[in-house]
């Protein structure tokens, strides 16, 4: 089964930095894309990045530039660096693989996410 763990969230003042973690399990994770999402208070859970299993990336307009999404196959690892943090990056993040069928409401599978917490 597939089992989804993300870790590295916490309070940070606006401009600073944190990496997330996603540890995963139960599916063959070096040929799979993986994504990032995020959950701000009241709003809708919206994608931020993803990376295929070539190493492709895509961001969302409003993080392009400031996050970096990587993957350590030899680790089962999909890391979020995120730079430049502004208050309206505050969110519960997630990962999950399958984006496709994610985004397409096909798939409904998530982790406990980690809070991510920009503020004064």
């Amino acid at each position: 089964q597939v089992q989804l763990v993300e870790s590295g969230g916490g309070l940070v003042q606006p401009g600073g930095s944190l990496r997330l973690s996603c540890a995963a399990s139960g599916f063959t994770f070096s040929t799979n894309a993986m994504g990032w999402f995020r959950q701000a208070p009241e709003k809708q859970r919206e994608l931020v990045a993803t990376i295929t299993s070539g190493g492709s990336t895509n961001y969302a307009d409003s993080v392009k530039g400031r996050f970096t999404i990587s993957r350590d196959n030899a680790k089962n690892t999909v890391y979020l660096q995120m730079n430049s943090l502004k208050p309206e990056d505050t969110a519960v993040y997630y990962c999950n693989v399958g984006i496709y069928y994610v985004i397409m409401g096909r798939r409904n599978y998530w982790g406990q996410g980690t809070k991510v917490t920009v503020a004064s």
